[in-house]
Formats: structure tokens, sequence, C-alpha cells
């Protein structure tokens, strides 16, 4: 299937967090966000969100007494979905009540991810049963003094640039403050958020519990299985009767939820498409796992740990995060239309294809040496967007800094591309690899790269692409994941 020729799937809105917080610098200092995590026996980098990130998240639990319980995962899920419904200009309808499977589950905090000690100090004795908040604020979402406005990251000379629509509101975790509606009648909204290990952090908690206690929280189940991590996303965008979709399918799980978005709203399934991924893998079991696999980076946080594209020693990094898409299909004539009526028209970003690709390899940690998976999730891609590979002109890797998979993406994109490569461009170095977030922190990042026509320079030897050797119009962005499979996405700007 190619992109049909009359219509247009576009970015309407984006919103990330990361270990860079909730907004991208292309033109940052290369200073390191990673951070230190003892382990027994040894301590470890990770891409760990900052204090301001932090803020949100606990401020998310201080106001909405059925995310008190939520993991991590789903909670950085829903501070993404947020920015990117408000730069969308869509206006989430508070849900009254929660997941109909979460309804009755205890609000004690005995379960709570974080003690209430670690609460800032005028928060600790708020009540935490909703049944003993005001009337008018158990369910609404209170304002919010926590989250960071994403502008203070930006260079000073890009704060002003369009992000999306230009009438959109400023950015923040209170979804109170939006100003269009998802629950109009005539408005399908479907959400499909995938996430490789879910939510880890809860279940590892309740698993430890069980082998103590002998016995499981009521909790346990509903808040652990992947399918909450979709449904808290559309009850917080106020969605009522769309798809809520939740799938792993490991590090590629984003762009499964992306490849959902384009093939609904091109069906005509939905009007408008939530989509990403998010993870928060940074727990001890996790980080045992990734180093039980002999592929961690022995570099300290301060040294850029992650280092794709450098070859010897594995430089793999574990990181945390979320990003997030609000899509809708839109025809070219309406969106001239739209456009004409703007003095400025606002860089307008198409999804123009999502490819897939698998390869049947005995690891089920590895990949082929020329990365057939690659080659054919980067053709599918091409295909479906109706283009060649001469239109690209940049690839946002994978590349997760392992030398063999890093090797194999760079012989998969020699065999689509020949040896004149599009510009080579990494995040991981600057957030690590998050797993089924991160390939929509790659994709956001190439949105970001369209509209500034920059990228931050890695400061170690690698063979990424350290600035832009022509304009940049179109991206590939490449994820891949255990098990043999590989996805690519295709965006451009207009």
């Amino acid at each position: 299937m190619t992109n049909p020729a009359d219509s247009l799937i576009l970015i309407r809105g984006r919103g990330r967090v990361s270990a860079l917080g909730s907004a991208l610098d292309t033109a940052a200092p290369p200073l390191s966000a990673f951070q230190m995590r003892e382990l027994p026996g040894r301590a470890v980098a990770v891409g760990s969100v900052p204090p301001a990130v932090e803020e949100a998240l606990q401020h998310l639990r201080r106001t909405h007494a059925p995310y008190r319980q939520l993991d991590r995962t789903v909670l950085l899920a829903l501070l993404a979905a947020r920015q990117a419904t408000a730069q969308a200009g869509w206006l989430p309808q508070p849900a009254s009540l929660p997941p109909h499977d979460a309804r009755h589950l205890p609000h004690d905090d005995r379960h709570l991810p974080h003690d209430a000690s670690h609460l800032p100090h005028d928060d600790r004795h708020l009540p935490h049963d909703a049944s003993l908040l005001p009337h008018d604020a158990r369910q609404l979402p209170q304002p919010d003094r926590y989250l960071p406005q994403p502008d203070r990251y930006l260079p000073h000379d890009a704060r002003h640039l369009p992000q999306g629509d230009s009438k959109s509101p400023h950015l923040t975790t209170d979804n109170q403050q939006l100003t269009t509606n998802n629950q109009h009648p005539t408005t399908t909204l479907a959400v499909s958020i995938g996430s490789s290990r879910g939510a880890t952090g809860r279940l590892e908690q309740f698993h430890e519990e069980f082998l103590s206690e002998g016995a499981v929280s009521t909790a346990a189940s509903p808040l652990t299985t992947l399918g909450n991590v979709a449904s808290w996303v559309a009850y917080d965008a106020g969605s009522t009767g769309g798809a809520t979709l939740s799938h792993s399918s490991t590090c590629s799980s984003a762009f499964q939820a992306l490849g959902n978005a384009l093939a609904w709203l091109r069906a005509g399934m939905a009007e408008r498409f939530l989509a990403g991924g998010t993870e928060a893998p940074l727990t001890p079991f996790t980080l045992a796992q990734m180093q039980a696999l002999g592929i961690y980076s022995p570099f300290s946080a301060t040294e850029f740990p992650c280092r794709p594209g450098a070859g010897r020693p594995s430089t793999f990094v574990l990181g945390e995060g979320a990003a997030v898409f609000a899509l809708e299909k839109i025809s070219r004539e309406a969106l001239a239309a739209e456009q004409a009526g703007q003095p400025t028209p606002a860089p307008v970003f198409v999804l123009e294809g999502v490819g897939f690709g698998f390869e049947a390899i005995g690891s089920k940690t590895g990949l082929s040496p020329d990365g057939q998976h690659f080659q054919t999730a980067m053709r599918a891609a091409l295909r479906q967007a109706g283009t060649t590979s001469d239109t690209v002109d940049a690839v946002v890797l994978h590349s997760p800094g392992t030398p063999a998979g890093d090797a194999a993406e760079r012989r998969a994109l020699r065999a689509v591309f020949g040896e004149n490569l599009p510009d080579l461009v990494s995040n991981k170095w600057q957030l690590g690899h998050t797993l089924g977030a991160s390939a929509a922190l790659s994709l956001d990042f190439a949105c970001e790269i369209l509209t500034t026509q920059r990228w931050p320079a890695p400061p170690f030897a690698t063979d990424l692409t350290p600035a832009p050797t022509r304009p940049i119009r179109r991206i590939l962005i490449n994820a891949a994941g255990f098990g043999g499979n590989a996805a690519s996405a295709l965006v451009s700007v207009g």
C-alpha cells in the first residue's frame, strides 16, 4: 500500500520526556545528561529523567487519586501525550472515571512506587483517598507548577519558532488548559502506545511483596497488564469511544504504534490518533538483565557513555522516557486552505510511511551481519511513501552502541542507499537506549531536525555526521529489537 496522493497523515503535535527533560535543543552544548546508578558490585550509567520531570510525575500522583498507583511507564506516557494534544490544539475533556478495570482499586499508599515521604513537604499530608478530596477536585487536574515550560530548553533564537499549530497553548501537564474537544461525537480518537517492558517497576515490586509476604495486592493484575498503558493515556486524553491498543515488540514497539495510526487513519477507522512509545526500565532487575548480556558501557556518566558508531567496546546504556504524537488525516486541498489562512504557515510534518522487517535467525538477541530486517523495513517504508532512497536526506539510526548491531545497520544502509549514504544521526548518545520508547524519541528528534536544520555533534570519534551536509527535507528513522524485528518510518516537512 502506498501513500494516497490526495491525502496526508500529519503530525499535529509531539510530546516527549527523556534524560534531556521535556524539550529538545538541537544546538545545545554537549553536556552529558547521564547519571550513575549503583548496582550490586558495580555502578553503571543510565539516562534518567531530570528533577523537573520527576516533579511533574509526582504532581500527577498528588492531583489525581487514580494515578497514584500507576507505573512510571504509564505516567511518562501521560506527560508526553498531554504535550502532544496541547500542541495539536485538541481539548481532552477529563474523564469522570478511570478505566473500568481500575475503578475499584484501593487507593492506599502501600503499593505506591514512591513513598509519600519523598513528596515535597507541603504535599505530604494531602488526602490520598479520592473520597476525602473536595467533590469538584477528585478527577480534575490541578494547575501544574512543576512541569518545566518546554521553551526554557530551546536556544534563544528558536524559542519562537512555530511548533505544530501556531495557535496551540503553552505546554503543561494541566489538560484543563487545552482548547478543543476529543469527546465531540463526530471525532473518533484512537490510542496506540508501545512499550517493551510495560509496567515493569510495579511488576517487580508486586513480585517482591509476594515472595516476602506470600500474598499479592488486588491491584497487582490490573496495574501490570500491558493494556493499562494505552487505556490510561486514552482516559487522560478524554477519549470516550476509540480503540486503545497497547503492545510490545521490543525496541520497535513505538513504530508498531505509528504503523497502527497510519493504517487506521487511512482506512477511516479513526479521525485522530495518539501513537508513541514509553519505557521506564531503570530498575535493578532490568539493568541486571542488560548487564548479563555483556553489552553495557564501561564508561562513566560524564564520559558520554553511549557511543553509537564508535566501534569497540560496546557502549549500550539504558535510558527512560516517552514520546507521543497526535496524528490526523487531511486532504492536500484542506491543508492548502488551512495554510492560506496563516500569515506564516507553521512547519507541517508528514508521516509518509512505516515499514516493517523480520529475519528468522537463531539468536534472539542478535541480528544478521548485513541487517536483513533493516533492509526490508527501510524498503517497505520508502515503497509505502511512494519515493526512492535518493530523496532521503538523513537517517536517524537505531545504532545502540553495540559493535555488531551498529555494523549490521551500516551494511543494511549501503544495501539500500549504495555508497553515497545520507547524513547519519543518532540521539542515543544523549538519551541512552529507551527500548520501546526509543523509536518514538528518534522520530521526535527527526522532526526537530526538520524544523531547525541542525543537530549537536557527538563529542567522541564516530561515523555519525557532525552537521548537515545538505538541506534536510526528508528523514528515515530506524528501529530494531530482540527477536529479529525491525521497523522504519519516513517523515518529511512541508
